[in-house]
């Protein structure tokens, strides 16, 4: 076999004009596109229990989105698709784009087994360049738990709930998130 063929850098206009009339999502990295996977039944389940978990505990003021919205990071030129983001107030655009926002609160990853080292590590690295992010959680779709890394000051800092009795403080909404809400539904693995 040949060398890999180098494929050319996009721009970020180019990218989005691209993602419009694409069958299937895609995500921004630096002039680059990067094919995002499907969901399994547990994952979509979890992000849909997610959005009307938190939904009905937020203030007026914030609203709720789920995967389709995309996230545009400009000091890292990247646009990434959250499974679940949360603004308050009302929402930044990057370059009049109503559907490129930039100023997220909370950002939700659902974790799989193909993404879970990306969510923990590229990924939140990068989330933590947004200025207005506050709160970042990690779902677990093996087991019933979630952590929430807060920022407090320069530093970001970790709880976690585990277990179908337990609740998570998500200060965005200024509730407990019930986990038995969250996994409704969910078909643990009898592995």
């Amino acid at each position: 076999m040949g060398s890999a063929e180098t494929l050319p850098r996009l721009s970020l206009e180019e990218y989005l004009r691209l993602e419009e009339q694409a069958e299937c999502k895609s995500e921004y990295h630096g002039g680059h596109i990067v094919a995002m996977a499907g969901a399994t039944r547990n994952h979509s389940l979890i992000a849909s229990n997610l959005l009307r978990g938190l939904g009905g505990l937020l203030p007026g003021a914030c609203e709720i989105h789920g995967s389709d919205l995309k996230l545009y990071i400009a000091s890292l030129s990247k646009v990434l698709y959250p499974d679940v983001t949360v603004i308050c107030g009302p929402p930044a655009y990057a370059q009049q784009r109503k559907d490129l926002v930039l100023n997220p609160q909370l950002i939700v990853e659902v974790l799989s087994d193909g993404t879970e080292a990306y969510d923990r590590g590229d990924k939140f690295a990068c989330y933590r360049q947004i200025p207005t992010l506050r709160e970042y959680l990690l779902v677990s779709q093996r087991q019933p738990m979630i952590e929430i890394f807060r920022r407090e000051g320069q530093f970001w800092v970790l709880s976690y709930a585990e277990g179908l009795d337990a609740e998570l403080l998500v200060q965005t909404a200024g509730a407990p998130l019930p986990l038995a809400g969250v996994y409704r539904g969910v078909e643990w693995d009898l592995k």
